[in-house]
């Protein structure tokens, strides 16, 4: 059994003969290793359940002592932080920072408040308590890094309780850590001895990540053996910087004079203005600006060189990045700072363009030019062209990048004013990251579908999110054949070699594939029944698996999107789509039957908003009801047209209604309910589902009360159903609760037809019914219809009446 399942399984009997244990050790002068051993037993068991666990009072009072004892073991220190923070928040608590003078125990100590909750203002007493500390040392002096994180956090939390005192002294701070750290490597510890610190070797300067003598000043991109406090608190203030920016100053520079430069933002007086103040005489908020704005210009160029070891080369791309986001804050709030960044992102755009490996640093510097290009006068349609055609083609399996370009799309929303149709035509690409990271991105893409969709290209989408599991398949396929296999991403290695993979060389399958991988929305489909049947042995893929999973959430947010706008003609459009598309799935286990109840149900919901389409559509419905394979391989899509016909088939819902199309569609549905009634159920052909036979004879009923000519022969169908249901053949299979709901069925359409006024009220109510007066008034018509209905089918049954 695993350590975490015997902790799990302790009892609160135990627990609390542990704790008495545990309560014991602490008490000693010296605290050993049994200390240690029995803290670390005791953290695995609180942590190992997810509600919170009982200790005795003793126990969390001895903690809290000895995590405030000046003289503990640090690593005591840091298991009575980790087993207090388990128990937040917690009433019997009684922890305080306002004594504590050390800054690495005052971020242990303060990690366990920030955990309670801010029940008792913990935020505002651990800030002021920081920034107390923060004003008591000199900003080389030692252990203030353990402090950064605990401001930031609480920056973080409530930036409010901060006064303005505060905030500029940790911006003057700041300020000295990013541009004045030492340049010089640190002194290695040594542990003393004949050998120690005299003869030692003196420090260097610290390097370039290409092995060079920095010339400029220590960066987070500088590096070297050892590192001195303030280098490390460089670092940590870089870490720090954006957070800080955003919530010191949130709506930009605070100066009196903010509105000039704004006013001055395209001028030459602006730029020199800029450049030529001195910095020492500028305010503290403006002042961390300005050096934050020379620090991310020299990160720039640092991304520049070549590094020599891996670790340095992904720091270059983390610190590339975290900088483009750095100049669009300082650019958001101090215009002045937005002609001196455009020529350097500009051509830092151009280098990267040509290099795939950092390739992530172009979505900040496309965010950039969507909040900036305007007021730059510079167009962002090119940068976002080459964003949306290149990365998602090419780099769709690398599932950080993928996750981060949604997120890129979803949160640009709003400024991409008239590119908004680059992003639409761009849907395809899109929807590759989509296919081959659907478990992560569905939610994503949930948010970002209504506004990916509109009248142009909802029917193109529709085709594609139906053939995502395929899409999936395809890339899946075309990476198995990218001749590049040293650089190919693993994939499923399930299934080695595919028999698809000689066949899709085929010119005939080419083209197919081309439309499916296209870049942009072509504005035309294709039939891939063909491909369809190319890439099924690819279809018990586990990535195919899991995109089809995802396909019906999909569904449902773009039909919640698209009838808020489709009109009458694409409301036809769509419906077409879903009759033809319902027989025409890529073949993935479980794919069908759920694709089916979701485009059932929307093909309802776009009935309801559009009536006219059954009378409009009356050729395709009739052609789709007209084949028996269709009950038993799309029995919900049937269903869902059945009952679309019978309810709006009508001249109450469409004046253009005629008699022969009523005649028409009854004579259809009437061989249909025939066929699936006297058919035989076999292995390849299975019996009907009750639910069909019923909506079939309603339907039925439904029309004959509209066109009364009719009503005789569906009269003698329903008596015949009836008798069917009570004397079911021998070989017939039908349960008794199968044979009972359609008796009953069959027996209440036929009490209506005895009364064919009170049928055609009943079965084709006007529109006026949907009105609340029609069921709480009990003087309208409808509560008297449906009490003579329920007498005489009382009377049926046999009762007597009321």
């Amino acid at each position: 059994m695993s350590p975490w399942a015997t902790a799990r399984g302790i009892q609160d009997e135990e627990l609390q003969k542990f704790c008495s244990r545990v309560v014991k050790l602490l008490q000693k002068e010296e605290l050993g290793p049994d200390a240690v051993d029995a803290l670390q037993r005791l953290f695995l068991i609180v942590s190992a359940t997810k509600y919170k666990r009982k200790l005795e009072k003793t126990c969390v009072d001895l903690l809290q002592t000895t995590l405030c004892a000046p003289k503990c073991p640090e690593q005591l220190q840091l298991l009575c932080t980790a087993i207090l923070r388990e128990r937040s928040p917690s009433d019997d608590l009684n922890l305080s920072c306002d004594h504590v003078q050390n800054s690495r125990q005052l971020s242990l100590v303060a990690s366990v408040l920030l955990a309670q909750g801010d029940k008792k203002e913990e935020v505002r007493s651990v800030g002021q308590r920081a920034f107390r500390v923060l004003e008591s040392r000199q900003p080389e002096g030692p252990s203030l890094r353990h402090l950064l994180p605990v401001v930031s956090k609480v920056t973080h939390l409530a930036p409010h309780t901060l006064h303005e005192d505060q905030t500029n002294l940790l911006s003057k701070r700041l300020v000295d850590w990013l541009r004045y750290a030492s340049v010089q490597q640190g002194v290695p510890h040594t542990s003393g001895g004949f050998f120690s610190a005299p003869r030692a070797r003196q420090p260097g300067p610290v390097t370039e990540v290409d092995g060079a003598v920095a010339t400029d000043f220590f960066t987070v991109l500088s590096t070297g053996q050892h590192f001195t406090e303030d280098q490390w608190l460089n670092v940590q203030a870089f870490s720090m910087l954006r957070a800080w920016l955003l919530h010191s100053s949130p709506r930009g520079p605070s100066s009196p004079d903010t509105d000039d430069k704004s006013e001055l933002e395209g001028s030459t007086l602006s730029v020199l203005s800029a450049t030529s103040t001195a910095s020492h005489l500028l305010p503290p908020q403006e002042r961390l600006r300005e050096k934050a704005f020379e620090y991310c210009q020299r990160l720039i160029e640092q991304s520049t060189r070549r590094a020599l070891r891996k670790g340095d080369s992904d720091l270059q791309k983390a610190c590339l990045v975290e900088a483009v986001l750095l100049l669009d804050v300082l650019c958001r709030q101090d215009p002045s700072f937005l002609y001196r960044t455009l020529s350097c992102l500009k051509a830092l755009h151009a280098r990267l363009c040509g290099d795939p490996a950092r390739v992530r640093a172009l979505l900040p510097i496309a965010q950039f030019f969507l909040n900036h290009g305007e007021a730059a006068a510079v167009d962002s349609e090119a940068i976002l062209q080459h964003l949306f055609t290149r990365i998602p083609c090419e780099l769709f399996h690398s599932p950080m990048l993928a996750f981060e370009f949604v997120c890129f799309c979803r949160d640009s929303l709003p400024v991409f004013g008239r590119n908004l149709d680059i992003l639409r035509r761009s849907f395809p690409n899109l929807f590759k990251l989509l296919a081959w990271n659907s478990p992560a991105l569905t939610s994503e893409f949930v948010a970002l579908l209504p506004s990916l969709v509109d009248s142009g290209t909802a029917v193109e989408m529709l085709h594609a999110l139906l053939d995502l599991p395929c899409l999936t398949a395809a890339l899946d396929l075309q990476l198995r054949l990218s001749p590049a296999a040293a650089e190919r991403p693993l994939w499923d290695v399930s299934l080695r070699n595919p028999s698809c993979l000689e066949a899709s060389r085929d010119p005939q399958f080419q083209g197919l594939l081309q439309h499916l991988l296209r870049a942009t929305a072509s504005g035309t489909t294709e039939r891939l029944a063909p491909l369809h049947q190319l890439l099924q042995p690819l279809a018990s893929l586990t990535r195919v698996v899991q995109c089809a999973e995802a396909v019906p959430t999909l569904l449902q947010a773009f039909f919640s999107a698209v009838t808020q706008f489709a009109d009458g003609a694409l409301s036809n459009q769509l419906a077409l789509l879903l009759l033809e598309r319902s027989d025409s799935l890529y073949q993935v286990p479980q794919y069908e039957a759920h694709v089916h109840r979701v485009l059932s149900s929307q093909f309802l919901v776009l009935c309801a908003r559009h009536p006219s389409l059954v009378v409009e559509l009356a050729k395709e419905l009739l052609e789709f009801v007209g084949s028996v394979s269709s009950v038993h391989s799309r029995e919900t899509m049937l269903t869902a047209v059945v009952w679309a016909v019978g309810e709006y088939l009508s001249v109450s819902w469409d004046r253009r209604c005629t008699v022969e199309q009523i005649n028409r569609f009854f004579e259809a549905l009437e061989a249909l309910l025939f066929e699936v009634t006297q058919s035989r159920p076999s292995a390849t052909l299975p019996k009907c589902p009750p639910r069909v036979i019923t909506v079939l004879m309603t339907t039925l009923t439904k029309l004959a009360s509209r066109s009364q000519d009719l009503i005789p022969r569906v009269s003698l169908f329903l008596s015949k159903m009836r008798s069917l249901a009570q004397n079911p053949a021998p070989s017939s299979d039908r349960c008794g609760e199968d044979a009972g709901a359609v008796c009953t069925r069959a027996a209440e359409l036929l009490t209506l037809l005895k009364m064919p006024s009170v049928a055609q009220f009943v079965l084709t109510p006007s529109a006026e019914v949907s009105e609340p007066r029609y069921h709480r008034d009990t003087n309208t018509a409808l509560p008297l219809a449906l009490r003579t209905v329920s007498r005489l089918v009382e009377k049926e049954a046999g009762l007597l009446l009321g």
